[in-house]
């Protein structure tokens, strides 16, 4: 049994501006402080599971350098470019049939590129734990994040918790997905204490994804078996730009996990986050008394409460008198915007 990772790495994420940007989105930045990338963070977190020659990253074509360069230990060959976006059903497609051709017996993890986990090595066995399950068996496999909070930000996972697996303890069979609710439904959610976030980590065997992209979504498979002549040849890219744009731009919730029978859910906690926004890395730091946080080397806060100032760039910075603010600096670039105006920040610049 070997163990893949895939790491999904073509997202623009442009809403950490001004340090983000479309030709250097989040997952390319040091956004926590730890003097790594989110995507080199994602990939130190699956040190000593995933070895470097088993891991794949895909990506857009914009970034396909830019990943080569922080991840010099991928193989070129297993980074992987999408001519165009098609959300995350198309993008996983390519990769399992990519797998598919040089190992047909792979068990894989799939991962963002842009989320923060704080309790690695719980982390470390969660997904050790799922990827033997995924060997054993041809379950999907998600883990489902416990909730701290009636989040609106988030999906959720409603598992049925008196359905345990007969092979392993710990997994749950999933009743169904929910959308991001409003306020008063997480509430209900979450006082029901089956409910979990929905983290958009998965792990299957190779021939159980590629079954059901052929039961559930045929046209997206018969895209990829096309293709299989020129997997791992010069000729690759070019075919994958010529059809890629065809497949439908879906996501591997709609496409695959609401319709799969035998799915199940990880239930988890490692102090896991969708870093998104501002907001919710302030949410994922650790908060001083007065509820704020730092990233930078010499920041001071005076009368400050509730706010997330981040400035690794600036020799010092002193901030006085905000409650719920946003203070980001980037390249001459500075944002001073409320916490609960963030959403407008996209159209301010």
């Amino acid at each position: 049994m070997a163990q893949h990772l895939v790491i999904m790495a073509g997202g623009v994420g442009s809403r950490f501006w001004p340090m983000s940007k479309e030709d250097y989105p989040k997952q390319f930045l040091d956004i926590l402080g730890k003097g790594r990338s989110m995507l080199q963070l994602t990939y130190d977190r699956f040190a000593g599971i995933v070895q470097p020659e088993n891991t794949w990253v895909v990506t857009s074509s914009q970034y396909g350098d830019l990943v080569h360069e922080q991840l010099p230990e991928v193989p070129l060959c297993n980074i992987l470019q999408e001519p165009c976006r098609r959300n995350t059903a198309p993008c996983i497609a390519y990769v399992s049939w990519r797998i598919k051709h040089r190992d047909p017996n792979a068990v894989i993890v799939v991962s963002p590129s842009d989320h923060d986990i704080q309790d690695v090595p719980t982390f470390r066995n969660v997904i050790s734990q799922s990827l033997q399950f995924a060997s054993e068996t041809d379950a999907i496999i998600t883990l489902g994040m416990k909730p701290t909070r009636p989040e609106t930000g988030y999906g959720y996972i409603k598992a049925d918790l008196s359905l345990e697996s007969s092979r392993r303890e710990n997994f749950y069979r999933v009743d169904e997905f929910r959308e991001k609710p409003d306020l008063e439904t997480a509430k209900g959610y979450i006082a029901q204490q089956n409910f979990y976030w929905n983290s958009g980590i998965f792990v299957w065997g190779i021939a159980t994804i590629i079954n059901a992209f052929r039961v559930y979504k045929p046209e997206i498979a018969e895209i990829f078996d096309d293709l299989r002549p020129y997997y791992d040849t010069p000729e690759e890219q070019a075919h994958i730009d010529a059809a890629f744009p065809k497949c439908p731009a879906i996501s591997i919730d709609y496409a695959i996990m609401e319709q799969a029978e035998e799915t199940f859910v990880y239930p988890s906690e490692f102090g896991w986050s969708d870093l998104g926004t501002w907001g919710s890395l302030l949410k994922q730091l650790t908060p001083d008394d007065n509820g704020n946080a730092t990233v930078g080397e010499d920041i001071h806060l005076y009368d400050t409460r509730n706010c997330i100032v981040h400035a690794p760039g600036l020799k010092k910075v002193v901030v006085q008198g905000l409650d719920g603010y946003i203070v980001v600096e980037k390249d001459g670039m500075l944002l001073i915007c409320k916490l609960t105006d963030e959403q407008r920040i996209q159209t301010f610049h």
